[in-house]
């Protein structure tokens, strides 16, 4: 049986008061995703409430967002997304939490999806999130009760692009402090550059340019024999 990654997406459509939509990001589904299945892996898929999943940044002139919104099956699987207590960690080598505004409202409090990273890490698994997707690791706690980013390096949506973006009083918290004050590293780039920071077996990008470099340092991680040592840091 090949190997599985689980990709985690938010079930959040409602950007906070301002009435409009949001949801995952597609560019930051695709990308890994594509990564994930070239390189051989069998990949599911989880949102907060199950089913139906709200997309964002449906863009076609991705080349990749276009292959992920033309692969029929894909698109109702991701639709018909497991909820996430239907989960078994058992089963999976690496978890990816993709990112979307709406991750900021449904993310942090998944407790489920929290043990559920918690548990793939702990078994020696990958966990891994682009852009806004780190929200879902600020609550993650590992059997030892402390924070799974607690003393790791990270990049995550910066604090500058959330302002750049005009959202930063809309959004819940800033994500870059949230992880800070968790016990993180936060090791950020100029906006909207791709960044991505590995740390033992976490695996993070900053912002949508990053999320097909996240792909591939995850596939790197799995690819890799038990022995050999990761660097701290990649930036491909």
């Amino acid at each position: 049986m090949k190997p599985r990654i689980l990709i985690a997406l938010t079930s959040h459509a409602t950007l906070g008061s301002t009435g409009k939509p949001t949801g995952a990001y597609v560019a930051e589904i695709a990308h890994p995703w594509a990564a994930f299945t070239d390189a051989g892996f069998d990949v599911d898929f989880v949102s907060v409430r199950g089913g139906e999943v709200p997309l964002d940044g449906v863009d076609r002139k991705d080349p990749v967002n276009a292959r992920l919104l033309d692969d029929a099956a894909t698109m109702a699987r991701i639709h018909a997304s497991a909820a996430p207590g239907d989960v078994d960690p058992a089963r999976y080598a690496a978890i990816f939490y993709a990112g979307g505004h709406g991750t900021m409202w449904d993310f942090p409090d998944e407790a489920t999806l929290a043990t559920v990273a918690a548990r793939i890490y702990e078994q020696g698994g990958v966990v891994s999130a682009v852009c806004h997707g780190p929200t879902a690791l600020v609550n993650v706690r590992l059997g030892s009760g402390a924070h799974l980013v607690a003393g790791k390096e990270v990049a995550a949506f910066t604090n500058e692009e959330e302002r750049a973006v005009g959202l930063a009083e809309v959004v819940p918290f800033l994500l870059a402090d949230r992880l800070s004050e968790r016990g993180a590293i936060h090791r950020p780039a100029p906006n909207w550059q791709n960044q991505v920071v590995v740390s033992e077996r976490l695996v993070t990008g900053q912002n949508p340019a990053s999320a097909a470099a996240v792909g591939a340092a995850v596939v790197k991680l799995l690819k890799a024999p038990k022995s050999a040592s990761v660097a701290a840091e990649v930036r491909p």
